[in-house]
Formats: C-alpha cells, structure tokens, sequence
C-alpha cells in the first residue's frame, strides 16, 4: 500500500478514526471493473471493525464486486475554509477516512440482523419500538422487487488525514482581505 505523501497530516488517532467512522452518516465507496473507477454514495455503519452497507442484491454495483472484491470506502468532513492574504494559502480545515479492504456478501442471518439493527439505531434511533426480526430479512422486497444485501468491508489498511481549522483563519461570510491586513 502506498505511504501517504504529507505525512504531517497523517491522523493515526485510532480511537478518534472509529468514533468518526461510527458518526459519520455518508460514506463512498470506491470499486473498479477493470475499465474505470466507480464510487457510490452510501448509508453504512462501523461495526465490529468492519464497514456495512446494504443494497439491492442486483446492478452495477453487485456485479462489480463479485469479479473485484477489493474495495476503498471513504468518509470526510468539512470543517470550514481558512482565509489568508495570499492566494494560494487560502485552505480548507477537514479530516478524511479511508478504508482499504476486500468486499463479502454477509450470508449469516444473525449477522445480518444484527447488522440491519445497527443501522437503524444509527439512522432512526429510538424509532422502533422492538428490534428487527430476522424474518423481515428473509421477506423484504425493494419497491423493484429486488431482496436487500449486505456487504461488509474488511479493512486490511485504514489511513486517516486531517487539516486542523485554524480559528484565527477561519473565513465567515463579510470576512474582507483589509481585515487580515490591518
């Protein structure tokens, strides 16, 4: 795997990688077929030191990762812009999550479930009333009539980037050059 190049930057808080990656509610996911890169936006949970993430059990997507399992899921947050009098400093303060791994169809129900429940937990907590049977797995039908999936990411690499805001610097709306230079 290739070492990344501003090293400075590297954010190797692993405590802090997985609060981010069990909060973050969007993540990306980075596939390729051989002829070009394909990346999709998707819900998804961090669970058991694994990624999660459900779909249709058919398309692009689903066939993709049956003839290319490995995977890069990414996940980042904007923390604002940081203004500088000249040009080319202005800068963005963010952090950033990648998850380097092979893909698997989860099969197991219990895991499935189990997996299901932490989504919803995550997206809708305290909506439900009880928790998921797994039967509503085995049922369930899209509005197209495909069964949902779930896939988990195993991680063999995690890097973590971040550009630390620099409150002093932080560009708000009205923020002029003449006041950074007066």
């Amino acid at each position: 795997m290739e070492q990344m190049r501003q090293k400075k930057m590297e954010w190797t808080d692993e405590e802090q990688i997985s609060i981010c990656l069990t909060t973050c509610r969007t993540g990306y996911l980075g596939l390729s077929d051989g002829r070009e890169p394909y990346v999709i936006p998707l819900n998804f949970v961090w669970f058991n030191k694994s990624i999660y993430f459900h779909g249709a059990d058919e398309g692009r997507k689903v066939r993709i990762m049956e003839v290319n399992s490995s995977g890069c899921f990414t996940i980042c947050e904007e923390l604002g812009t940081m203004s500088n009098p000249v040009p080319a400093k202005t800068d963005t303060a963010y952090w950033s999550i990648m998850a380097f791994g092979n893909i698997e169809r989860v099969t197991e129900v219990v895991e499935a479930r189990n997996v299901m429940q932490q989504m919803l937990d995550k997206y809708v907590p305290g909506y439900y009333n009880k928790p998921l049977a797994s039967s509503h797995l085995e049922k369930y039908r899209s509005s197209l009539g495909s069964k949902t999936a779930i896939y988990k990411l195993c991680p063999t690499q995690i890097t973590g980037k971040e550009n630390p805001l620099n409150e002093k610097a932080r560009f708000t709306a009205g923020r002029t050059i003449s006041m950074d230079l007066g």
